[in-house]
C-alpha cells in the first residue's frame, strides 16, 4: 500500500518523466548552471537563503574570472533574453540570522537593481517562523528540490576532502566540509512544483504569475544520468497557520506513515533530530522484536552556538531515548568526519525507506519543520523491481561516500554481514563515522531540551514553551507513548 495520500501525506503527486539524486553541492550546482542555460521562458527560485557572490564552479574551469557567480549568471542571462522571466523569492532573514550571513540575501536586493531580474524577499510567515523551502523550477519543466541554498559556505564535493581550496569564500577563507543532497526530476511533476513556486510568490507580493506557455523544450542537463524513469512523486509540504491560511503538516503525516512502513531499515540523514514525536515513533519501531534497523546520521555539533544551544541538547534526550529502546541492537546514531578528524557538517534532509521509499527535501527532523516553518520535500516510492535497485543503490552511495567507499562496497558489506549496521561496522575501520553519544547538560541545559526553546510545533505554541511541552506530552500519551517526554521522576 502507497504511502503518498494526496491530501493526506502529499500536496499531490504526479508523474516525473526522470529523477536524479544529486549528491553534494557539486553535483548540484553544476546542474543548476547547465539548467539555466537551457531556460527559455521561466525561472522560479526559492529559498531560505541566497548570495549572490555565490560561485557555481569554484575551480575556475567553466567561466573565466567570477563570471561563475550566480548573481552575474542570472543578470547576464537576463540581458542576452528579455524574453525570459526570472524570478527569485528569499526569506526576508530575522537581522541575527542576516549578520550571520554579511546581511545577504538583503543586501541582494541592489545587487539586482535595474535589473531584469526579480528579486523579492518574503516574509508572510509568522513572527519567529521561516521560509524554509529551497527549490529551483525551469520553464515548469525542469525543478531540484534540495536540502541547501545558493551561498557562499556551501560548496562541496562527496570526497569532503580536507584540504579544499575550492571550498573558498569571498573574505577568502575556507569554510567547513559540508554534505548536501537534491533530487532533480522533470515532467508533469515539474509543472506542479511551478504552481506552488508561482502560489509563494502570490502570497508573498500579491502579484498573479501565469505559468510558462508550453513548449518543446528540454532543460535537463545533458551530463546528469537519470537514476529513476516514469515514476510517480509525491511533493509534501509544511506550511503553518497564518493569515487566514489553513496549517498544513504533510511532511509530518508522511514522515509518521513511512516509519510505520518500514520492514527492513529506516536511514536518516539530517541536519537536526529534536522531534520528540518521531524519537517515539522510532522508539516502538526499535521495541519491535523483528523491527527495521534505524541509522541516523547527523553533525557532530552544530556549527552556530544558537543551535548549539537548542538543537543539540534537544537532539540528546532524543538519543536517550532510542538508546534507552534500542533492546535488539538495531540503532545506531552517526557523525561523518574527514580523514584527518574534521567534522562535516551533514545539512542534508534525506529519509530512505527499505529500497522502496526515497524522500530528499528541506524538512529538518525537529518540531518546527512539521507545523511552524515553510518546507518543501519530494517522495518517490518504488513500484518495480529496477526501481528498488536504484533507490537501495542512493542509499549505499550515500552512506559509503562518508566510509571512503562506493556504493557497491557497502551494499556487498551489508549482505556479507547480514545487516546495514554489521555492514558499515565493517567498513568503518578507520572511524570516519562516528557515534553520536547523548550530552552531559547543566540545569540550564535540560531545562532548554525539555522544553524544546526554539524549536516550536506550531505558531499556537510559539511563545508558549510549557504549552509546548503539555501538547507533545499529551501526543504521547495519547498514542501510548510517554517514556520520552513523562517529567524526570517518571523516567526510568
Amino acid at each position: 500500500m502507497s504511502v503518498l495520500k494526496p491530501g493526506d501525506t502529499a500536496w499531490r503527486v504526479a508523474r516525473a518523466n526522470r529523477a536524479a539524486f544529486l549528491i553534494d553541492t557539486e553535483a548540484y550546482y553544476t546542474a543548476v548552471f547547465e539548467a539555466l542555460r537551457k531556460a527559455k521562458r521561466s525561472v522560479l527560485l526559492l529559498g531560505w537563503a541566497f548570495d549572490p557572490r555565490t560561485r557555481l564552479f569554484p575551480d575556475g574551469q567553466e567561466t573565466p574570472d567570477d563570471a561563475d557567480e550566480a548573481g552575474r549568471i542570472l543578470v547576464e542571462l537576463s540581458q542576452a533574453r528579455p524574453d525570459l522571466d526570472i524570478r527569485v523569492l528569499i526569506w526576508k532573514s530575522a537581522l541575527p540570522i542576516a549578520a550571520s550571513q554579511q546581511f545577504f540575501p538583503h543586501r541582494a536586493r541592489k545587487w539586482f537593481e535595474r535589473t531584469g531580474v526579480k528579486f523579492r524577499l518574503d516574509d508572510a510567515v509568522p513572527l519567529g517562523a521561516c521560509h524554509h523551502q529551497k527549490l529551483l523550477v525551469v520553464d515548469d519543466k525542469l525543478a531540484i528540490c534540495a536540502s541547501g541554498d545558493l551561498c557562499v559556505d556551501r560548496w562541496d564535493t562527496p570526497g569532503h576532502r580536507d584540504h579544499e581550496p575550492r571550498r573558498i569564500m569571498p573574505d577568502q577563507e575556507c569554510h567547513a566540509p559540508r554534505h548536501e543532497v537534491m533530487l532533480m526530476v522533470d515532467g508533469p511533476v515539474a509543472k506542479d512544483l511551478g504552481d506552488l513556486a508561482r502560489e509563494r510568490w502570490r502570497r508573498a507580493t500579491l502579484e498573479v504569475v501565469p505559468p510558462p506557455p508550453e513548449l518543446d523544450t528540454d532543460p535537463w542537463p545533458a551530463h546528469v544520468p537519470a537514476h529513476l524513469l516514469d515514476m510517480e512523486v509525491g511533493i509534501a509540504r509544511t506550511m503553518p497557520a497564518w493569515r487566514h491560511e489553513p496549517q498544513v503538516e504533510e511532511i509530518r503525516r508522511l514522515t509518521h506513515a513511512s516509519i510505520q512502513a518500514a520492514r527492513d531499515v529506516i536511514y536518516l540523514e539530517n541536519q537536526y533530530f529534536t522531534s520528540p514525536l518521531i524519537a517515539e515513533a522510532l522508539a516502538a519501531r526499535l521495541a519491535e522484536p523483528d523491527g527495521p534497523e534505524i541509522v541516523l546520521i547527523s553533525t557532530g555539533a552544530s556549527p552556530s552556538w544558537f543551535d548549539q544551544l537548542t538543537m543539540d541538547r534537544a537532539r540528546s534526550n532524543m538519543l536517550w531515548r532510542l538508546r534507552a529502546s534500542d533492546v535488539f541492537g538495531r540503532f545506531r546514531a552517526y557523525f561523518p568526519i574527514t580523514p584527518a578528524g574534521t567534522k562535516i557538517i551533514v545539512h542534508s534532509k534525506s529519509t530512505i525507506i527499505d529500497d522502496t521509499l526515497a524522500r530528499v527535501g528541506s524538512a529538518n527532523l525537529n518540531n518546527r519543520s512539521g507545523g511552524f516553518d515553510t518546507e518543501l520535500e519530494l517522495a518517490i516510492e518504488a513500484t518495480t523491481d529496477r526501481s528498488r535497485l536504484n533507490i537501495k543503490a542512493f542509499r549505499d552511495r550515500s552512506i559509503g561516500h562518508f566510509l571512503g567507499y562506493t556504493g557497491d562496497a557497502v551494499a556487498k558489506a551489508q549482505q556479507e554481514r547480514g545487516g546495514l549496521i554489521a555492514g558499515i561496522d565493517a567498513l568503518n575501520r578507520e572511524g570516519r563515522l562516528s557515534p553520536i553519544l547523548p550530552m552531559k547538560m547543566t540545569a540550564f541545559g535540560e531545562f532548554v531540551a525539555a522544553y524544546h526553546l526554539g524549536d516550536p510545533v506550531n505558531v499556537s505554541d510559539s511563545w508558549r514553551p510549557g504549552r509546548r511541552h503539555d501538547r507533545l506530552y499529551a501526543e504521547a500519551r495519547a498514542l501510548g507513548q510517554v517514556g520520552l517526554l513523562a517529567p524526570r521522576d517518571e523516567k526510568g
